[in-house]
């Protein structure tokens, strides 16, 4: 859904030749290998164009309208069940866009270019580039590609069919919605749960006969690829996550994260059930062209600020519960998505304190010390998502840190572990299916303290990621910001793969 009053952002007549410029060096021969395809805003059509072929589409009143094609159109393919189960996706590893899938590639495309800030141009990394300058992880995220897109998502509890693993997909913006609907928020006169949303209520997981639920504890584990987190359910190496599927459905084919599918940004759309380029979080960092300056979300020092750049009127579903319940209690544990949460890990930060953390991991429940020792990023996320842990159980027993609380309504609670781990060794390393094991064993805990506060049974669980996670091809490096300097072009490349034509 587009915001009424945008006005789509399209390069500036005056930047069209830099636009042509750019376009020639990135597909140029020698790009192939890491630029998947780069995309664009044309004020009336979007455009996706790739080494071998380009795609024009437009918005239409009933969806969008596919309009040329040159050589191979790269956006052939949009379905969401290819590359699962995990034996699927590893027996094709590093796919080229000529196999590859583009889940709802048309409408996340243009909702980034909804935004005033978004790019002159979009680059997409190929599956199979691996970003040396950022240490040469084996794992990584941010594209199109239906891998890196896809999210778990399991629903489970009170009012939820008990329909186990569905080979169907959702994507992340219907997680508001859903649990909106599911808890009996009311909505609003348009009909919709949140303003400006993009997301739906998905009824097919649904299961309302038997009541709705008091409560909704939600999970997200950062960066997690599903194939791998079904698989070791499957297997047993992550009790709690098997105990969720087994009382309510996941998406085999998981929730597709908006583009880009990065951290921040989609987290805010699992909360507010709109996409970047309506909620206003466009990336882990990015070009405000009002103000002339560059926006940066996913660092210590900005997390809890980010959601200063929210679109306005955007509501999350802590917000839209406080408007049919306004007595109740929320709560929004280690998540920077926060806003209009009673109770709220950031704010802590934000008013000068420091919450308790421990000062480092050893001897922490829950650590695999096999990597907590020799890994900075294993050490420190396992720091942070004990103390989200901590936080949850405490308020779920109805005190922390000397302050008494009632039982939350919604509680969210994020882990970050995952990502770090998948990161470094890639989806189906040691250390990615150790950071499950311990995040499974987190989640134990948080549902234990359900059970205690006598509330389990009135009591609704959610478990999504961010985006997906793909292993990468430590052989494929390259940078394309390197032609690009070199040709004399002005312009900043954002986060990646964002590029500001005319500007330093």
């Amino acid at each position: 859904m587009t915001p009424a009053a945008a006005t789509p952002h399209h390069i500036a007549p005056e930047l069209e030749a830099d636009a042509d410029r750019a376009l020639e060096i990135l597909m140029d021969p020698s790009l192939e290998p890491i630029v998947d395809m780069v995309l664009s805003s044309h004020g009336d059509h979007y455009q996706a164009r790739t080494h071998d072929g380009s795609v024009s589409f437009r918005r239409t009143d009933t969806g969008y309208e596919r309009l040329d094609s040159t050589g191979t159109d790269p956006l052939a393919d949009q379905s969401t069940e290819k590359f699962a189960p995990l034996p699927d996706e590893r027996a094709n590893a590093y796919p080229h866009r000529s196999v590859n899938a583009y889940p709802h590639a048309y409408d996340t495309i243009a909702q980034l270019f909804d935004h005033p800030s978004a790019p002159d141009l979009c680059v997409i990394h190929s599956a199979s580039h691996n970003w040396e300058d950022q240490g040469g992880h084996r794992g990584e995220h941010g594209s199109l590609g239906v891998v890196q897109a896809r999210a778990p998502f399991v629903i489970a509890g009170k009012g939820v069919r008990n329909d186990g693993l569905v080979p169907r997909s959702a994507r992340l913006v219907d997680v508001a919605p859903t649990v909106l609907h599911l808890l009996g928020t009311a909505p609003r006169q348009d009909g919709t749960y949140l303003f400006g949303q993009d997301g739906e209520v998905r009824h097919d997981v649904l299961d309302l006969d038997a009541g709705r639920p008091k409560h909704v504890i939600g999970f997200l584990f950062d960066g997690t690829n599903p194939n791998v987190l079904y698989d070791m359910a499957a297997r047993g190496e992550a009790p709690n996550v098997t105990r969720l599927m087994a009382m309510g459905t996941s998406y085999q084919h998981g929730a597709m994260a908006s583009l880009p599918t990065i951290t921040l940004a989609n987290h805010t759309s699992i909360i507010t059930g709109r996409h970047p380029g309506h909620h206003g979080i466009l990336n882990n960092a990015w070009w405000d062209r009002a103000e002339g300056k560059q926006i940066i979300t996913n660092s210590a020092a900005t997390w809890p600020n980010a959601m200063e750049t929210l679109a306005p009127g955007t509501e999350s579903i802590h917000a839209a519960i406080h408007r049919t319940w306004d007595d109740v209690f929320t709560a929004s544990c280690n998540e920077p998505c926060d806003v209009g949460a009673s109770y709220s890990t950031f704010d802590f930060f934000r008013r000068g304190e420091i919450p308790p953390i421990p000062e480092d991991p050893i001897g922490l429940p829950h650590s695999t010390e096999r990597f907590v020792r020799p890994s900075k990023d294993y050490s420190w996320s396992t720091i942070v998502d004990h103390m989200g842990v901590e936080q949850a159980v405490g308020i779920l027993s109805g005190h922390y840190r000397d302050v008494s609380y009632p039982l939350p309504k919604f509680m969210w609670v994020n882990f970050t572990l995952t990502d770090s781990a998948m990161h470094e060794g890639g989806p189906h390393s040691e250390i990615a299916a150790a950071s499950i094991r311990d995040s499974d064993a987190r989640i134990g805990e948080v549902m234990a303290a359900v059970e205690q506060a006598g509330m389990f049974d009135d009591t609704a669980f959610v478990l999504v990621a961010d985006h997906g996670m793909e292993e990468n091809n430590p052989a494929v490096q390259g940078d394309w910001g390197v032609p690009l300097k070199e040709s004399g072009l002005t312009f900043r490349d954002e986060a990646y793969g964002f590029l500001y034509l005319g500007v330093q």
